[in-house]
């Protein structure tokens, strides 16, 4: 018995020596490290907003170029898909019917101007008989309506005259504005009426049109906001645009709007907004689909985070927030529009809450952090215009 009571009390001794030592390790783990993390704290302030859209370039001035006479296209001048300026000829059309038709309306003019002199002069001679009883009345009334009808068909032939000439000058086609060229759509040789008289478009470059649409969901909310307080539009109400091309590369020009439609298209449920952009460089063509940005406006007292920060779960949008005692916690949030890089938040958040933006991926609820001010870092954009990207 005391042999075995010495053993378990070396057994206790050994114990508790280890236990000792354990507690004097210093090297030993004494619980999970704090996550260092960036954070901002959200305060509510006026937010600029971004309204974004799909646009699609249009020429400011496209022209139809018709035949206006029938006849045969004799020649192409033009250079398909070239730039052509104002009086440039595009097209020929075989002129000699046109000019034979002048020549015959300026003979006949040539013979109904002799045919009056001749009517005016008898009307010369019958006057002062006429006066003298020397004539009858009836006389001098012949001579008078022959001098008329003589002076009538003068005019008549004048204006067939004029008519040939136009007709004429019709058979050169050229172009009425400065503009890109598109392709023919009749080739030399091919007979011209007016079922077929389109023969290609001018399109103007310089300034462009940028058409989009504002649903009409879109509008009731911002005319409800603006009347609100809670969306403010600038004092000259002078909206900047900008677009950025199917590349990614943003235009370097800015626009205005310039039209806006105060009727609801109701095939599209949809209101027309047009931008115009000047186009120096001929950097936009007509057809181009474009991401629209309209800039200028805020929203007031509005709490906002970097987009980083907002996660898709499950039962919708959440952020993560530095909790008491420095521990993460999710947040559910309610997003609105884009501010440039951040999320507009409705709901979920309030003035003073620490926001983490870093390390998200390795948070877990209640992990211990360290948070630190969160300083983003810029991305350089890329700039279409003034001769390519920049």
């Amino acid at each position: 018995m005391k042999t075995g009571f010495r053993g378990v009390g070396f057994l206790c001794v050994l114990a508790l020596t280890a236990l000792v030592a354990c507690k004097g390790d210093k090297t030993a783990p004494s619980g999970a490290q704090a996550l260092p993390v960036g954070v901002i704290t959200v305060s509510k302030a006026d937010v600029p907003v971004v309204f974004e859209f799909v646009g699609q370039t249009q020429s400011s001035q496209e022209v139809e170029i018709r035949a206006r006479v029938n006849g045969f296209l004799e020649h192409r001048v033009y250079r398909e898909g070239a730039m052509v300026h104002a009086g440039d000829v595009l097209f020929r059309m075989d002129a000699k019917p046109f000019k034979a038709a002048l020549d015959a309306a300026q003979a006949e003019y040539r013979q109904q101007k002799a045919r009056l002199d001749t009517a005016q002069a008898n009307l010369n001679r019958v006057k002062p008989l006429a006066a003298k009883n020397a004539l009858s009345q009836k006389d001098l009334d012949d001579a008078t309506g022959q001098q008329q009808a003589a002076a009538a068909a003068v005019e008549q032939a004048s204006a067939d005259v004029t008519t040939a000439q136009l007709n004429l000058s019709y058979t050169t086609i050229t172009s009425p504005v400065d503009g890109l060229s598109s392709f023919a759509k009749k080739q030399d040789g091919s007979y011209i009426d007016a079922s077929n008289s389109l023969l290609t478009y001018v399109a103007k470059l310089d300034p462009m049109w940028v058409n989009f649409s504002l649903s009409e969901n879109e509008f009731l909310q911002f005319r409800s906001e603006a009347q609100s307080g809670k969306l403010k539009m600038p004092k000259d109400g002078g909206l900047e645009i900008d677009i950025v091309l199917a590349d990614g590369t943003q235009y370097a020009k800015h626009g205005r709007i310039s039209f806006s439609d105060a009727a609801l298209n109701t095939e599209t449920g949809t209101y027309l907004v047009r931008a115009e952009f000047e186009n120096p460089d001929d950097v936009l063509r007509p057809g181009q689909f474009v991401r629209v940005k309209v800039r200028g406006a805020s929203l007031s007292s509005t709490l906002s985070v970097p987009q980083d920060a907002v996660q898709q779960g499950d039962r919708g949008a959440f952020v993560w927030v530095v909790g008491e005692e420095d521990k993460a916690k999710q947040r559910a949030v309610e997003t609105g529009g884009w501010n440039g890089n951040e999320w507009v938040i409705n709901s979920g958040l309030h003035p003073g809450d620490r926001v983490i933006v870093e390390n998200i991926v390795k948070l877990a609820p209640d992990m211990p952090v360290a948070p630190h001010p969160y300083a983003p870092t810029p991305a350089p954009a890329k700039v279409a215009g003034n001769g390519g990207a920049q």
